[in-house]
């Protein structure tokens, strides 16, 4: 959070113009609520999805299939990048993964997508609020 408050850091993953996944730090406004309670503005959802993934769980490579924010509430979860790079996100992490595949593009597994993995010896458990189509950010 910044010094006064009124933002809050996020971490987006998403496409870029070459049809990459990369990592981006933003800043989420809390233009709502009180000094003791700022607030974002309202974000639409589609769905809530609960996973658990147990130790020793990788993905494969993919993409997003629609954007949504992802919360981890417990363990650790691993995102790797084509580019070799990776970040590790702890239990009250939260980003935003909007790395869908680039329109009219078939998912190539030389470029394309990041990959998960739960990380530590709890079990990886996540929250995924699968956005409206009208938000991205």
């Amino acid at each position: 959070m910044d010094a006064s408050g009124e933002q809050v850091k996020k971490t987006l993953l998403y496409t870029d113009e070459r049809g990459f996944s990369r990592f981006r730090e933003e800043w989420l406004a809390l233009p709502e609520g009180m000094p003791q309670t700022r607030l974002s503005q309202a974000f639409s959802a589609r769905s809530v999805i609960f996973r658990q993934s147990p130790p020793g769980f990788r993905s494969d490579w993919h993409c997003t299939d629609s954007p949504q924010w992802t919360f981890i509430l417990a363990g650790g979860m691993e995102i790797g990048l084509r580019d070799g790079s990776s970040r590790l996100f702890q239990a009250g992490d939260w980003f935003f993964s909007g790395d869908t595949l680039p329109e009219g593009e078939v998912f190539d597994v030389k470029r394309h997508g990041h990959w998960s993995a739960q990380r530590g010896d709890a079990a990886l458990v996540t929250l995924f609020v699968k956005a409206a189509a009208d938000t991205f950010f």
